[in-house]
């Protein structure tokens, strides 16, 4: 093959000889690509030139970063891109990748996005705003649909300029060079009830605020830790987290896993069998269960000695009756349960029901309760995440005609088995979620992260303040940004009230953990004490949460002059009996929120360490507190219980105040470790 002869020369000027001769260039070039392709022997068949799934229909593109547009073709294929008036050629790797690099472009479109190789692909309706990262678990998964006025919201939600994009829930044991989804949505009546509800309300307020199209890519996932998030480069120098050990395959990892979790049963169930006794008699009201261990209804069993167990755990309740009480049908209150339950009553089953998230409630027909003893027994299957009884305890009763009795607390529980795991789940090992979900949208230009997770690392608080900080650092390395934006939500109130423990709290050292990770510039915390749902770990305020998350944005990355935080713990400093508190990001002063006339949440110590509630007032914009029996403090905490909302501390401007302490003292997740 020789090289192409230059044109002779004709009355086309030099512009258009130019041209002529960059043509021929390329199609010798392709030619002589192609030869050598065949005569290498490579066994290639004709794969059309298709893009990474990122790309789609209204596609929302970066503005003022480099474009990265990239995909797959036959191996040698020469492709080109073409935007606004751009173009750029590549050609595809040995392995039939391509990518290639437009100039960045200032916000605008809508814009034809065109690749070419031996076909044509033509993205319509592309425009170039900023895009937005929505990550975690089910908070920001959370859709629109299911928010506070879901139906209004819904209505008036014709933004064509808002976009948003789901990637599909996927795991995988290496780093993947794609996601799986549907493309991009345009922000309308029937679209936007799908979005991630944090991610549509933060993108719907900047927009409003500074007119760009905004983009936003939701790769969160219901119930994931953030152990799933981090990357294997991240991990790899980790002690804690030896990647040396991470098995080769999922069947190495379910050996491990039995292994594990029949050591910790039988820890946990001391003295009663595993996995050899027959079930059958289990629901039966004479069964003797005297010798099972105890689960408490209002927790998961996670957080009671089960950590990490998927699979069936059963739980009995014995309930005395008078004569009154049995003589007629009842019902039966079970709350919630994680994921699916059968119910027996005296041995008969009056339920089932798969659905972490929904209320049990069975008839229990007359005729089968009795008076004296009588027992509820529930066999609960876990598929993953969480595992058992949770919410409020007022929501567990057996509702007679002759009066209620009360079902929370304490039951006997025994474990039936545990998951052969026949398929992973995203918590099951460090990395899975990242290498599906986030990996293969490194090369993708984006202006931030949102961030909403934490619930399912509650029992490793303590951990997670130093595994947050790699992540967070751990993402910016991925993106080649080491200051990218990088926004998240401080867990909401949950759990019931009656719950509270002064002073000890794993929800409030999780919220902590969090709180630590504003060390790192270019980082901002919304805080959600005062919107969270007691009996609800999804509160359904997210308009609220996704406008805090756009002040960080508009303060930080707009200029916009406003107040994006509520009060921050500063510093302390003890006047005999009394601390005084500082804080940051008063804005325009500390005030008491809500209906009370004095400050609520405080708790304070001595060199005993024994916490009493706190008497708290606001002078000059710092806070005192003190008690009469405490004569030498040392220690405040504010809002350290499970459920914080009845926090009053705010600045002007509405924003509540962070939970926080002032003390080191060992916590109640202090060593707990990640484990696979």
């Amino acid at each position: 093959m020789v090289t192409p002869a230059m044109p002779f020369k004709t009355s086309r000027n030099d512009a258009d000889r130019a041209a002529t001769w960059r043509l021929l260039m390329e199609r010798w070039l392709k030619a002589l690509i192609g030869a050598l392709v065949l005569g290498s022997a490579w066994s290639c068949g004709h794969a059309e030139v298709r893009l990474a799934h990122i790309f789609s229909d209204h596609l929302v593109l970066q503005r003022h970063q480099p474009i990265h547009v990239w995909g797959w073709a036959n191996r040698g294929e020469l492709v080109q891109v073409e935007l606004n008036g751009q173009s750029n050629r590549t050609i595809a790797d040995e392995k039939g990748r391509w990518r290639a690099v437009l100039k960045a472009e200032a916000a605008g479109g809508p814009h034809r996005l065109v690749v070419k190789a031996d076909n044509t692909i033509t993205l319509n309706d592309v425009l170039i705003g900023d895009v937005w990262l929505a990550a975690g678990q089910s908070n920001m998964e959370w859709p629109v649909a299911q928010s506070n006025d879901a139906a209004v919201e819904v209505a008036q939600s014709d933004w064509p300029l808002v976009r948003h994009i789901k990637v599909t829930n996927t795991i995988a044991f290496q780093t993947q060079a794609d996601i799986g989804g549907s493309g991009w949505n345009v922000s309308r009546p029937e679209n936007t009830g799908s979005f991630s509800a944090v991610g549509y309300f933060f993108a719907r307020k900047l927009h409003q605020e500074i007119g760009v199209p905004v983009g936003i890519i939701n790769v969160a996932w219901g119930g994931t830790n953030i152990e799933t998030w981090l990357s294997p480069a991240v991990l790899a120098a980790r002690p804690d987290f030896s990647m040396s050990s991470m098995p080769a395959d999922a069947k190495v990892f379910k050996a491990r896993y039995q292994d594990r979790m029949r050591a910790l049963v039988q820890r946990w169930q001391a003295g009663v069998p595993y996995g050899s006794d027959s079930t059958a008699a289990w629901p039966e009201p004479d069964f003797d269960d005297r010798a099972w261990p105890h689960l408490n209804t209002a927790r998961y069993w996670e957080v009671q000695g089960l950590e990490d167990l998927d699979g069936v755990v059963w739980y009995r309740r014995m309930v005395e009756l008078s004569s009154g009480q049995a003589a007629s049908a009842a019902t039966l209150h079970l709350g919630m349960i994680d994921d699916c339950d059968e119910t027996y009553v005296n041995g008969q089953p009056v339920g089932n029901t798969c659905g972490w998230d929904t209320h049990r409630r069975y008839g229990v027909p007359a005729g089968l309760l009795r008076p004296g003893h009588n027992v509820v027994a529930v066999r609960v299957t876990d598929h993953g995440g969480g595992g058992g009884f949770h919410g409020a305890a007022g929501h567990m009763a057996l509702q007679t005609a002759a009066g209620t009795m009360a079902l929370s607390g304490d039951w006997r529980a025994r474990v039936e088995r545990v998951s052969d795991k026949e398929q992973l789940a995203p918590n099951d090992l460090p990395t899975l979620a990242f290498n599906a979900m986030v990996h293969p949208l490194t090369d993708f230009p984006i202006r931030g992260v949102l961030w909403y997770q934490g619930e399912s690392n509650v029992p490793r608080a303590e951990q997670y303040a130093q595994i947050f900080r790699w992540l967070i650092e751990d993402w910016r390395q991925q993106w080649k940004r080491p200051a990218m934006p990088f926004y998240f939500v401080q867990l909401a109130s949950f759990l019931p009230l009656e719950r509270n423990r002064r002073a000890e709290s794993t929800w409030a050292e999780l919220r902590d953990a969090q709180r630590q990770a504003l060390k790192l510039r270019g980082t901002g915390m919304v805080v959600t004490t005062d919107v969270g749902n007691a009996n609800d770990i999804h509160p359904r305020n997210k308009q609220a949460v996704g406008t805090r998350l756009a002040l960080h944005a508009l303060k930080n990355e707009y200029g916009k002059k406003l107040v994006a935080s509520g009060p921050l713990y500063h510093s302390m400093r003890v006047h005999g009996r009394q601390v005084e508190i500082s804080f940051s990001e008063v804005g325009g002063g500390l005030v008491i929120g809500g209906d009370h006339a004095t400050l609520r949440g405080f708790v304070i110590a001595d060199e005993r360490r024994q916490f009493l509630p706190a008497k708290a007032r606001i002078r000059a914009n710092r806070v005192t507190v003190s008690h009469p029996d405490i004569l030498r403090p040392m220690a405040v905490r504010f809002g350290w219980v499970d459920n914080p909302e009845e926090n009053n501390l705010f600045n002007r401007e509405g924003l509540p105040a962070s939970p926080f302490r002032t003390d080191q003292w060992p916590g109640l997740t202090d060593g707990v470790r990640y484990q696979y």
